[in-house]
């Protein structure tokens, strides 16, 4: 499983990943981002993922890579490594990071369009594709920042714009010894977790993550105005989907 930090909420002054981020690139090859989580052990990811290349991408990353078309947005852009892998091959990239040090990264590393904004904020024109690996569908948080995000999109998507993005249920989380499962089903959707990201003496503020099932993110896609289809599916269960924006109803009266 992979997290970013979620650009739906500005950082306080700690920026762990930016700070890790900066550090590699001054040499600091072995470092690690612990993240801890809510509803399972804390996580040790190595900082190196973040600057993998080509051969290094997962058949996921390579798949949503291959799909991306036009003016691209990568949104959560982390290091920079999806948006320099499309500039090779020729398409605008703008590369968006609420992390200072992240954006810091970018641009050293040769990223030509580098934005530091949370999406919700973002104004910076229209796109064909927006870009959300990592499970970048995460920044939405909780199932209802999923249809505002989703609603927002519009406004930055082009007339038969894309959003790849992948997720992944993860109800098998939460099962028990005997097969069940300890949800409750009258609380927050199982899928809606908190992190917090740390590196070395720098902790950030606490983040609502989502992660959602395929059928679940068809069924808001559907309700915000876009189609829905998986492109692939990997070993985890973790899914790539494309949503396609479908044009929107004039708001012209008339008859």
């Amino acid at each position: 499983m992979h997290f970013e930090e979620s650009p739906f909420q500005l950082p306080n002054h700690a920026d762990p990943l930016g700070a890790a981020l900066l550090d590699y690139l001054a040499g600091t090859t072995d470092g690690h981002i612990v993240v801890h989580s809510d509803i399972t052990d804390d996580e040790a990811m190595s900082v190196v993922h973040f600057f993998r290349t080509g051969d290094a991408f997962s058949g996921l990353e390579q798949t949503a890579l291959a799909q991306c078309r036009g003016r691209v947005l990568d949104v959560g852009a982390g290091a920079g490594s999806h948006a320099l892998a499309l500039q090779a091959r020729g398409l605008e990239v703008t590369a968006l990071d609420v992390s200072a040090g992240a954006a810091d990264v970018m641009r050293r590393r040769g990223v030509r369009n580098v934005c530091q904004s949370d999406i919700m904020h973002f104004k910076g024109g229209k796109f064909d594709t927006l870009l959300m690996l990592m499970n970048g569908i995460g920044l939405a948080g909780t199932l209802d920042g999923l249809a505002a995000f989703l609603e927002h999109a519009q406004t930055l998507l082009n007339p038969g714009g894309q959003i790849l993005l992948d997720s992944a249920d993860i109800l098998y989380m939460y099962e028990d010894e005997e097969g069940g499962y300890w949800i409750d089903l009258n609380g927050p959707y199982h899928g809606e977790v908190t992190y917090q990201m740390c590196y070395l003496n720098q902790c950030g503020e606490p983040f609502p993550w989502l992660f959602v099932s395929y059928d679940l993110l068809a069924e808001y896609a559907a309700a915000a105005g876009y189609t829905c289809e998986c492109l692939f599916t990997d070993e985890n269960e973790q899914f790539l989907a494309r949503l396609t924006a479908l044009p929107r109803p004039s708001s012209r009266g008339g008859r």
